[in-house]
Parts: C-alpha cells; structure tokens; sequence
C-alpha cells in the first residue's frame, strides 16, 4: 500500500464520492442527464463512451502484445475462463435472479441479461490494480469480445424462452440487435486495443523499451483512473433519478449481484489455485469471470424494452454495486497472494 499513488491508495474514497456527485448532478442540474445523452454512439451516451476509451486506453498500452502468444497456448487458463465465462456466468446468473427476483419478470430479465453481458473493459482497470497479468487479461477480453458477437443472442433466447420453458417457468420474449452487441465490441474495445498497440510499437520504436516503461508509462498510467472516475460520474448523472426513486427495486436487485460477483471472483480464485497457474494469471482468470459488460447490458436493454423499462433499471444499478465490491475484491486478491508460491507459475 505505502509503494501506492495517492490517487490508487485511496481510490475506494475517489469512487464513492465520484458516484455520490454523479447523484446529486443527476438531481440538482436540470436538463443535465438530457444533454448527456443527447449525442451518441450507437445507443450509449458520448460522455460515457469517451469516458471509457480514456479509461481503457492507458492500461491496454501497457500491454506487451509480443508476450500474448504464450497466453494463447496456455489451455489451462484459456479453457477455464470460457468455462467461467459463457456457461458458468450466465447459468448462475440466472439462478440468482430467479431466486431473488421471481415477482418481478423485467427486473429479473433486465439480472439475466447482465450476466449475458461479459466484461470487455473496466476488468483491464481492476486486473491492473490487483496485478494481474496484463497479457492475459488483453487475451481473455479480446476472446469475451468475440464471443460476445456470437453467442449472445443464442444465449439470451435460451436463458429467456428455453431454459425457463424446460422448467415450467414464465418465459420472455426478447431479439437482441447484433449490429448493437457488435458495435460495443468494435467502439470500447476495438479502438482503444489498436491504439494502445500502435501506442506501444511506435515508442518502442522510437526511444525503446526502458524509455518506454520507465518514463511514458507512468505519465500516462493515470489517466485510466481519470477516465474511470468520470465514467461513473457521468453513468450515475444519467440514471441518478431512476435510482433514487425506486430505492427499494435497487435492493432487491443488489442482492443477487452481491452473491453474483462474490461466487464468481471465488470460484476464479479457487480454480486458478487448483490448476497452479500462479498469482497474476489466477487474479486475471476472476476478475475477467466476475466483471459484466453493464454498458453493453443497459444499451440492448434500452433497445429492447426501453429507456424507462424494469431491463434497463437493472442494468444501471448493476455498475452501482459492480464498481464499489469489485475494488473490494482488489483488496481480497492482494491479500490472497500470499497464499500463492513465488515459484508458481505457467510454463
């Protein structure tokens, strides 16, 4: 900790306070969430997708995309995170908010939705933070980001129509745009992962490798936790009404994300143990289980049901509970390091 920014040390404190000035500029500046979201990309407010590419540009840079090649041949880590990710996820997720949420169909639809929804970006700031490593997660966000475009839809109809058919449960009936699914990718993924390459290639070029790291790296490492801290003010400023005013709806739906993100961040701690693949790839492997895509999740529920839908509620309140225990996690992980031996790692 003491070897810590103060800007990282205290980063909880700069969270809470950038989600409570998104609420109080949601509720006391008229006209605000309006004219945030009056311009956009696809179906997501410009505010927060800048927002965004400034979060994820620096750690992306970071990456040495020479080393992903030995990420890529490591079947272990690979076939664990699929597993994790596109059947364990999304199956328990659904269990959840069966569980937690069978009185209210477009809450619950909204939870299933966000566990369809697989991290592609603020999952590199928490990777980061708990030094995970950094080749992996671009890999393992790189292959979310394509299944993502694949097999959501297919997903999506068999967790809404399917599954709940199978189980004599009430079913929904849902068709999810791809060009939207698809554009998330390319817009918060694709440009900030080719410019932190060219970003890396062209000042290895220039000035080399130690120039690179020893003296860019730290000016611009910043600048993620810039983008993050306004992404949220920016995200709760838009949907600070719908918050406040459904406080006990906010409850009900934090709790099966609470037991959400808490199972699926064990179960990458315990199965990365279990497979030995050492400290940094074993945080990679639960961060990337735990975080969900919420801007994917709000924008196809707002194109599916509607800005003031149940759907899209739950998928605000989502980063509402995500970002606040996820840097609680960072911690966990942390401390839990000292449980993995120094020696221990992939060949």
């Amino acid at each position: 900790m003491r070897r810590l920014s103060r800007l990282d040390r205290f980063l909880p404190v700069w969270i809470l306070l950038a989600m409570a000035a998104g609420l109080v500029l949601g509720r006391t500046v008229d006209g605000l969430a309006e004219a945030l979201d009056a311009v956009k990309i696809g179906s997501v407010s410009l505010p927060i997708a800048v927002g965004l590419l400034v979060m994820m540009y620096p750690v992306l840079a970071k990456v040495r995309y020479d080393e992903t090649r030995r990420v890529t041949g490591d079947r272990r880590l690979m076939g664990a995170s699929l597993v994790l990710n596109w059947v364990v996820g999304p199956a328990l997720m659904f269990a959840l908010a069966w569980l937690f949420l069978p009185d209210l169909p477009e809450l619950r639809t909204g939870l299933i939705i966000v566990g369809l929804a697989r991290c592609i970006a603020m999952v590199l700031i928490w990777n980061d933070l708990a030094c995970g490593d950094r080749e992996a997660a671009a890999v393992l966000v790189a292959i979310n980001s394509v299944f993502q475009v694949v097999a959501f839809a297919g997903l999506g109809w068999f967790y809404l129509q399917v599954l709940p058919g199978w189980l004599g449960l009430e079913t929904t009936s849902a068709e999810f745009s791809v060009w939207t699914i698809t554009a998330s990718v390319l817009v918060f993924l694709g440009i900030p992962l080719v410019a932190g390459f060219l970003t890396r290639t062209l000042g290895e070029r220039a000035k080399g490798r130690d120039w690179y790291e020893g003296t860019f790296l730290p000016r611009l490492g910043p600048w993620a936790l810039y983008g993050l801290l306004f992404t949220i003010v920016v995200m709760f400023a838009l949907q600070g009404d719908a918050i406040v005013s459904r406080p006990w709806d906010v409850v009900r739906v934090s709790l099966p994300l609470l037991a959400y993100f808490t199972i699926t961040f064990g179960l990458g701690l315990w199965l990365g143990r279990r497979l030995r693949l050492g400290y940094a790839r074993t945080a990679t492997l639960a961060f990337t289980a735990a975080g969900n895509n919420f801007e994917l999740a709000i924008a196809v529920s707002i194109a599916t049901f509607g800005v003031t839908s149940g759907q899209a509620l739950a998928g605000v309140i989502g980063p509402l509970i995500e970002v606040p225990v996820l840097v609680a996690l960072v911690y966990v992980s942390l401390w839990a390091r000292r449980y993995f031996a120094p020696t221990e790692e992939t060949p």
